[in-house]
């Protein structure tokens, strides 16, 4: 029996990553800070598939707390096959209207948790033979919109590094980048969304199934949509004053489950 570990499993894409996996046949560990959630979706997966669920109630903006999924996700005892590093964080502010701790906490939760998971998985996964890594990165990490966008743009530029270093292996390293998702964000964050076109919007099962094909295939990148499909290559290969200045006409990020 194979194990996926999931951050953020309660809502949005980080619940259809927990479904999905139930349903593929794998164990699961879900790590999220909501534990009256975590126990409702432990029940929920146990009914609808048998799946055996750990749940761990952790912030892992606390650095002490992150500590202890590290040593779970490298425990060789209980391995770990599949991590998806899902969880989330946004602020609606401006980077000069936002509290540096909240910023600080950004970081930590999109940056610091997702480097520190991957790098005590990755040593199991290479002995075994196997594994699989996905990284929920943004469509915004090709955009300039603050720390969020910072933030994900590490994580994309994380993950083409890693799939570098991991390329003559069967471990395989994905970001997936998705646009506008349709998950509880916007309206938990109080972002006036009505003025995004509705063929921008996705939804959030099919986002997780392309993730999870585009990881067995051993894609390093998963852009969602055939929309955004096309915008990305543009984005990524125009010139970063022009991107700027795109990014300035809105002040709507993609998604940020």
């Amino acid at each position: 029996m194979t194990t996926a570990l999931v951050t953020g499993p309660t809502s949005g894409l980080g619940r259809q990553f927990a479904i999905q996996l139930a349903a593929a046949g794998h164990d699961l560990v879900l790590v999220s800070r909501d534990e009256t959630r975590l126990t409702e979706l432990d029940l929920e997966l146990n009914e609808s598939y048998g799946t055996t669920c750990e749940i761990l109630p952790t912030d892992l903006s606390d650095r002490s707390a992150l500590r202890t999924i590290e040593k779970r996700v490298a425990d060789t005892n209980r391995p770990i096959d599949w991590l998806v590093n899902n969880a989330g964080f946004g602020l609606v502010e401006p980077f000069l209207a936002s509290g540096v701790e909240d910023e600080q906490r950004l970081l930590d939760v999109l940056v610091t948790a997702p480097m520190r998971l991957t790098h005590a998985a990755l040593p199991g996964m290479l002995d075994r033979g196997f594994g699989r890594v996905i990284v929920v990165s943004s469509f915004a990490s090709w955009v300039t919109s603050g720390t969020y966008s910072a933030a994900k743009a590490w994580a994309t530029v994380f993950v083409e590094g890693l799939a570098t270093e991991l390329s003559d292996t069967d471990v395989h390293a994905t970001a997936l980048c998705p646009g506008f998702v349709r998950t509880e964000f916007h309206e938990r964050a109080d972002m006036d969304v009505a003025g995004i076109p509705k063929q921008m919007w996705l939804n959030p099962a099919d986002v997780v199934s392309k993730a999870i094909k585009d990881c067995e295939k051993g894609n390093v990148l998963s852009v969602p949509g055939m929309q955004y499909q096309a915008m990305a290559p543009m984005l990524r290969l125009s010139p970063r004053a022009l991107v700027r200045r795109l990014s300035a006409m809105g002040s709507i990020e993609p998604d940020k489950s």
